[in-house]
């Protein structure tokens, strides 16, 4: 058998094969004509195989060419196919929209291939896992197991998490699509420089001219989303598969992590197959978008998962979630989530900068600061989808600005474990009703340095009254504070460029003329609420 190097850096299961049949570039017409090409890997067994479909739109070469090769040695055919306008597929890529329908008429032209066995199994991250949720409803019985990685079955609450842009996620997954259709040497350069064109359009005033500064082109569909602000109306609709969820059937694994840009709306997947009776298998790690142990852990779990549903010696953990608990850097495996046993712990901010269990009086100014969209104050690491920028960082020169406020408990005498959702209510007194408020809680170490362990962002339309709290809605964690360790909230008015900067005057996304400060006096009240486990 030959040498298995991707298989052992895995850790998948041992090969049955070490010999694989492709075939490349097959074409496939789409109901409207439309050719899309598609590789074929088959292990070379005397026996029938089920079939791992994937359909991405980021190309088929190295390193998920790899990747197919060493799922086919474990017995499975793999199916790996370019998305409409992508690669060498033809048509036009509209992300989103057709997705259903080339997926189903993908299944269709399977049915007819003597190779395919009639069990189908999907596998992918990110949109290569937003496209399974798009012919999972209607796949049937055919559909034996799914493995959905990092991602949503509807993209556009991701697009406007806590009311504003995603102009990180967007724009830089707009530049990578378009380096994929421009000349090699030209990218490798841009990204040896730091990809200039893409910070330019990043910070960019007004948004909507971002795209042409990044690529030299106008993007449709980023000109589209700046315009269609609600993420529940029929544009988005028509493009998410949210409402298909309670049709799923197929035993669903999920894979997330804890500074995935994706992670409330897939664990809001995992609330809905759940409330429709399913129950599907999920583990959260220490991950971001593009982590290479998240690469690892899914490919691994992904195999043993569909081999288990297909017949194979592999058995499933008996309970259905496992999370990475950080700070104690352990797994804790759980019947349900959010854990059925969580506790709710409020901490509040007080006078002196102060992070109690005793509120402060309430309306009494704690702190203040002027937020200034001319220089917005900057994102630091988190749920980004460049993962050289993203996850734990030191936030001490963050938390140096003016512009950032921070609220910090005494030494614990004992560890706080907490797993769970997490929300803060923040009373705010402003001189703009336009404002946004971001909530970030942090460790602090017997060092100083403050880690951030998860954040999240509210926008405000219209707030007038200091006297109804804005509530924050903040990524979910699981995390140990340490006896010693001190626990820190912190407030300011943005972290860009993950969310677009706030104007100060209610302008429509993507008109953003004129930047007004605003200055946001934090008042007693202000709290956290921590699910402290038992």
């Amino acid at each position: 058998m030959r040498l298995d190097p991707v298989g052992r850096l895995l850790k998948l299961p041992a090969a049955l094969t070490g010999r694989v049949r492709v075939t490349r570039a097959i074409p496939i017409r789409m109901r409207d004509g439309v050719i899309l090409r598609a590789d074929h890997y088959g292990p070379a067994l005397d026996a029938e195989v089920p079939t791992v479909m994937v359909r991405t739109p980021y190309g088929r070469g190295a390193p998920v060419s790899l990747l197919c090769r060493a799922v086919a040695q474990r017995g499975f055919n793999v199916f790996i196919q370019s998305c409409r306008g992508t690669s060498d597929s033809g048509g036009t890529f509209e992300p989103l929209l057709q997705e259903r329908e080339d997926g189903l008429d993908s299944l269709d032209w399977l049915r007819c291939q003597p190779w395919y066995d009639g069990r189908l199994l999907t596998y992918g991250p990110s949109y290569v896992g937003f496209v399974q949720w798009a012919l999972a409803a209607e796949a049937g019985d055919e559909l034996k197991a799914m493995a959905t990685i990092v991602t949503a079955s509807d993209f556009g609450p991701p697009t406007y998490a806590g009311g504003a842009f995603s102009l990180d996620t967007v724009l830089t997954w707009s530049a990578l699509l378009d380096a994929q259709r421009g000349r090699r040497l030209d990218n490798v350069v841009e990204l040896l420089r730091g990809q200039p064109r893409l910070q330019r359009g990043l910070a960019r005033v007004p948004m909507a001219e971002a795209d042409r500064v990044t690529t030299g082109n106008e993007i449709e569909y980023f000109q589209r989303w700046l315009a269609e602000a609600d993420p529940t109306s029929p544009y988005w609709t028509e493009r998410g598969h949210a409402h298909r969820l309670p049709n799923v059937t197929a035993p669903v694994l999920m894979i997330g992590g804890w500074y995935d840009i994706f992670l409330p709306w897939q664990l809001a997947d995992y609330a809905a197959l759940r409330a429709a009776g399913q129950q599907p298998y999920l583990t959260i790690g220490p991950w971001h978008h593009g982590s290479a142990g998240l690469f690892q852990q899914s490919a691994a779990e992904a195999v043993a998962w569909f081999r288990a549903h297909t017949g194979g010696p592999e058995t499933i953990r008996e309970r259905p979630v496992r999370v990475h608990v950080g700070g104690a850097d352990g797994w804790h495996e759980l019947s349900d989530w959010p854990p059925p046993k969580s506790q709710p712990q409020q901490w509040y901010a007080g006078p002196s900068a102060t992070l109690s269990e005793k509120p402060a009086a309430e309306g009494e100014t704690l702190a203040s600061f002027v937020y200034d969209p001319k220089d917005p104050t900057p994102a630091v690491g988190g749920p980004r989808l460049v993962g050289k920028i993203a996850g734990r960082r030191d936030n001490r020169a963050l938390e140096a600005r003016p512009d950032v406020l921070t609220f910090t408990s005494a030494p614990l005498a004992e560890h706080l474990d907490i797993v769970g959702p997490i929300h803060a209510e923040v009373f705010v007194r402003a001189t703009l009703p336009h404002f946004d408020v971001f909530v970030r809680l942090c460790e602090v170490d017997e060092q100083g340095r403050s880690w951030n362990i998860c954040d999240g962002l509210a926008r405000t339309t219209d707030h007038r009254d200091a006297a109804d709290p804005i509530r924050v809605e903040l990524w979910p964690a699981a995390h140990r504070f340490a006896t010693g360790r001190r626990i820190r909230l912190q407030i300011s008015g943005g972290a860009h460029p993950r969310f677009s900067r706030n104007p100060g005057t209610g302008a429509p996304l993507g008109h953003e003329v004129e930047l007004r400060p605003v200055r946001q006096e934090i008042l007693g009240g202000t709290s956290i609420t921590l699910p402290s486990a038992p």
